[in-house]
């Protein structure tokens, strides 16, 4: 049976549009910040804060396939047949802050105000997470959806979600702590096990779990592979590989593996 959505409106139109216009916009401000212009790249910045959380500066450039994921998805919610949808009635809004959390983000960040950078990066994850369980809650009307709006967000708060975490460390290294010892092996270790074992229960509760498990294990495997202190290289790779495993798991021997998998 075909499910009709309701009767587009004017406020969904202003809606879809913010949102497009935005997601432009976060390029743009990407752009000039990764150029220099506006402050440092994220890689740079990262680098002069060094942790043993630090990932190699290829990880970073998943930011591109997200900016690109998110126009895509703007793309697709302006559409005449999707802007009235229930799915985005309940996201494009949140969705919007998120594209202004960003680049709000990539202006703190590249300018070294490491504190405000880390309150606003927390606040992009509270919003991706809010959005990202709220889409759980409901399949997707095919592969259009899938690949074009739940893979790009999923992909996005699973790498926020990471991203955090090296934030965290970063902004405590930039604040006077200390960036090596001891103390801050420990801390490293911990905290990619506290991150393994959060990333284990939403791919074992949420859907769409493939695009959020994939971008944190790109982001573990990019600071397994940056020359890390040992202890902290493979607990990142185990870290990786549990994560990669739950996720397998709970896919093929779900009865909705398409859903699980992508929404």
């Amino acid at each position: 049976m075909t499910v009709m959505a309701p009767r587009s409106t004017a406020a969904d139109l202003v809606r879809a549009a913010a949102v497009l216009v935005l997601a432009v916009l976060q390029i743009v401000v990407a752009g000039l910040g990764g150029s220099g212009r506006i402050g440092d790249g994220v890689g740079v910045v990262a680098a002069d804060n060094p942790t043993p959380l630090l990932a190699a500066g290829w990880a970073f450039s998943i930011w591109s396939v997200i900016y690109l994921g998110f126009l895509a998805y703007a793309v697709y919610a302006v559409l005449p047949s999707q802007r009235s949808r229930p799915a985005h009635r309940r996201t494009g809004w949140w969705l919007a802050v998120s594209a202004v959390l960003n680049p709000l983000w990539i202006l703190a960040f590249g300018n070294r105000h490491m504190i405000a950078a880390e309150v606003v990066i927390l606040l992009l994850l509270v919003v991706l997470a809010a959005v990202y369980g709220r889409l759980s809650h409901e399949p997707a009307r095919g592969t259009t959806e899938q690949l074009a709006f739940r893979l790009p967000i999923a992909l996005y708060a699973g790498w926020v979600s990471l991203a955090t975490v090296l934030g965290t460390a970063a902004t405590g290294v930039a604040e006077g702590l200390p960036g090596d010892g001891v103390l801050a092996l420990a801390a490293a270790v911990t905290a990619l096990l506290a991150t393994a074992a959060i990333v284990c229960w939403v791919v074992s509760s949420a859907t769409a779990v493939v695009g959020y498990a994939a971008a944190t294990v790109w982001g573990l495997i990019g600071i397994a592979t940056n020359d890390r202190p040992p202890a902290v290289g493979v607990t990142a790779l185990l870290a990786a590989a549990l994560i990669a495993i739950v996720t397998t798991r709970r896919v093929l021997r779900s009865v909705e593996s398409r859903r699980v998998a992508l929404g």
